[in-house]
Order: C-alpha cells, then structure tokens, then sequence
C-alpha cells in the first residue's frame, strides 16, 4: 500500500551517456543525487538511483530489484537482447547462492593468497622497468602491462593482450544503451568473435588455472551442464578491465596530490587505503542495472513494476550525505567494505580479493621505488558506457635515492 500512495520519482530529461557525461559525470551525478533517492531518466526509460543508502537497498534486495533480467540496460529475457545471460551475475538467490558457493571453493582464500608471490614476483619486474624508464604512460607501461599478464596466467587462458581490451570494452559498452558508443566497440572486436567462444571451451584451458578447475565443478555437478563456459566468460570479461582501472586512477590520485603519496610513502600500510580510496572516488563500474520485481517504494518515491533501475555506483561513492567532503582524496578515509565499487549484498563482487592483491603488489613495488609519482601531461579517460577508465596516464617517476637500477 505504501508504493501505491508514494508520489513518482522526478524526471530526469538528461543522457548519462552522452559523450559529455561519460567524460565527466560528477556534475550529472549531483543533480541526480539531489533531485531525488531515484529519477527516472526519460531518453532511456530507466531508474536512475545516486545515492548511497538507496544504491544499496537496489544492489542487495533481489525480492523487489532482481537480476533475472540482466545487469544491463536491456533485459536479457525480452526480444532484442544482445548477449546471454551470466550464470552467476544474473541469477537471483536461491539458486545464485548454490552456484556462488561452489565458485567461492574454487577462488577461497587460501587459493588467492597462493598467487602472493607469483603476483608479487611480476609486480617487481614491472616496476624495475617502469622506473629504469622514468617517463610512462601509467595505464600501459604500469596498469595494463602488469593486470594482462597476471590475471590471465592464474585464469588459465593465453590470450593476446590486445584482444582482452577489446572483449572488455564490448562488456561494458553492451550494459549500456544500445548507443553509437555500442555498435562502434561490436564493430572493433566482430573480427575476434568467434575466437572469442572458442578460447573459453575446456579444451583451450591450461593446466593448473581456476578455469579449469571451473569445467571440473562442472563434472562434479556444482554447475549446471553447459554453463562452465560462461563461467569463464564471467571472469575473463570482468577480471581485467576494473582492476586495470583502479590501478590507473589510483596511480593518477596519488600523482595529483604528492601530500597524500608522501603518506603512503611514509607508512606503507597505508597504501591498501589509497587503493580504496581511489575505487571510490573514481568507481570502474560506473552503473549496474536491476529490474523491479513489482511496483515498489523507494526512499519515498514510486518505482513502476518490470522497470530497469541503475545504480550508479559513481554517484553514490561522492554522495556528501556518506561522505564528508567527498571529492577530497583521502588515503586514510575508511572506505573498504563501505564504498560501492564492489557491489553490496549476495551480488558483491566475488574477485575483489584477486583484485586487492593485484594492486597491493603493484603498487607498492612502483611505489618502493620512487621518490615522488609526477603528471607529465594531461590524463585521457576512455569512452566506455559503464567503465570508468583511463586512456592514457602520463607520468614521471622520480626514482628513490638509493632505489636499485635494474
């Protein structure tokens, strides 16, 4: 009865991704926040929500929000869908409970902490090159060189560097709109599509990687028949694009504010912090989208049944009623496990550890290194619909007095 008597959520006459938008999205995200708890953007037809306590209650309430209809702006289930579903994202409780635990087993912790010293190892061969170097581009030379190699090698797939950006720039054009942005990334990677499938069956697996082990689950019966394959495909598209992004914004925050890189500097422990921080402020996945179960209430306001609704995790990281100055960048903010960038709730993101550990090791093998990190000209931010990414991080690392020359 509540939904029923709560007034509708404004209108919001605006394109989150427009070209302007996508290049910079606080100022949007602002009137969005402070027009309502949910707008409803009227060139896509869906619920925008842009606040913290709201994004949340979207994210984890799979009663009233679920994911049965896709993560993405189009619904999965109705005609014209443009990809198939995930058997793990786009599941909703009970069923996603059983197939998450038996993922869970493959990627516990104990497997994860395994990969420390191989992680660490690359890290260190990264960096002594990138400082030798001194002037870097901090998504290729850093960011990218290090998260394609490391992550594939423990995924247990050889793929070529470049293939993987295009594959993952396709996923988060695709959760979008079916936008010129959309059909410009289908057309970069249709050359590569059918290798695409192909690299994701059993038989392209290597021996002693997590896919591996996720076609064997599948045997076991932990996944149903058929889906071990998509599984893969979760990761693989999934595993790289985020993690190279937070990296990228991190190195370029720390950069920009030598007082907070002296920090870290001055206590390392504090660099898990920066990472964190650095999600937040600039959250890689920008938006995820449910769909409403039923006509639902929502901080106050009506929301139509069978309706997508985004929540912008972006936003909702710089919500100033979560944060107290939430455009400041804070290596000591408390901010992991309070910070949208990994989802809330059964959905949250089950690779974060993998993730943590990548950057933890990283940077702080680059940062070792160096006295101060330098902008050496302006930062670039790649056009995706829902990743926040950067194109190009030009930087100076001034090496640390006493620091090794390779």
């Amino acid at each position: 009865m509540t939904a029923l008597l709560a007034p509708d959520a404004p209108v919001l006459d605006e394109d989150p991704f427009s070209d302007e938008n996508i290049a910079n999205p606080y100022p949007l995200f602002e009137r969005m926040r402070e027009l309502g708890p949910a707008v409803f953007i009227a060139p896509h037809g869906y619920y925008a929500v842009g606040r913290h306590e709201e994004a949340g209650i979207v994210a984890s309430d799979y009663a009233r929000f679920s994911v049965e209809g896709g993560v993405g702006m189009s619904d999965i289930r109705k005609p014209g869908a443009w990809r198939a579903r995930s058997p793990i994202s786009e599941i909703d409780p009970p069923e996603h409970t059983r197939v998450r635990a038996a993922l869970q087993k493959i990627l516990s912790p104990l497997v994860v902490k395994a990969w420390k010293e191989q992680f660490a190892r690359h890290a260190e061969e990264v960096a002594d090159q990138v400082v030798a170097k001194g002037s870097v581009d901090g998504v290729a030379d850093i960011a990218e060189a290090y998260v394609l190699h490391v992550f594939p090698s423990v995924l247990g797939v050889d793929v070529p560097p470049e293939r993987i950006k295009l594959t993952g720039e396709l996923n988060f054009n695709q959760l979008g709109p079916n936008n010129v942005r959309m059909a410009r990334a289908l057309e970069r990677a249709a050359p590569i599509m059918d290798w695409y499938q192909q690299v994701l069956q059993r038989e392209q697996m290597l021996p002693g990687g997590f896919g591996e082990k996720i076609y064997q689950a599948e045997d076991a019966g932990d996944f149903d028949k058929g889906t071990a394959p998509f599984h893969v495909r979760s990761f693989f598209r999934a595993g790289v694009d985020t993690t190279i992004a937070g990296i990228g914004s991190t190195l370029k925050l720390l950069s920009e504010h030598p007082d907070q890189l002296a920090r870290v500097k001055a206590n390392p422990a504090l660099l898990k912090g920066a990472f964190e921080e650095a999600l937040r402020m600039e959250s890689p996945a920008q938006v995820m989208f449910r769909t409403t179960t039923g006509e639902v209430e929502l901080g106050g306001v009506r929301l139509r049944a069978d309706t997508k609704v985004g929540y912008h995790m972006g936003a909702a990281n710089r919500d100033p009623r979560q944060w107290q100055d939430p455009d400041r960048f804070d290596v000591t903010r408390q901010t992991a496990g309070v910070h949208r960038a990994f989802g809330v709730g059964a959905h949250v993101c089950i690779g974060q550890m993998i993730s943590r550990l990548e950057a933890e090791c990283i940077l702080g093998a680059v940062l070792r290194r160096v006295e101060r990190i330098e902008p050496a000209g302006p930062a670039r931010w790649r056009p995706v619909n829902t990743l926040r990414t950067l194109d190009a991080l030009p930087l100076t690392l001034v090496r640390a007095e006493g620091a090794a020359v390779p």
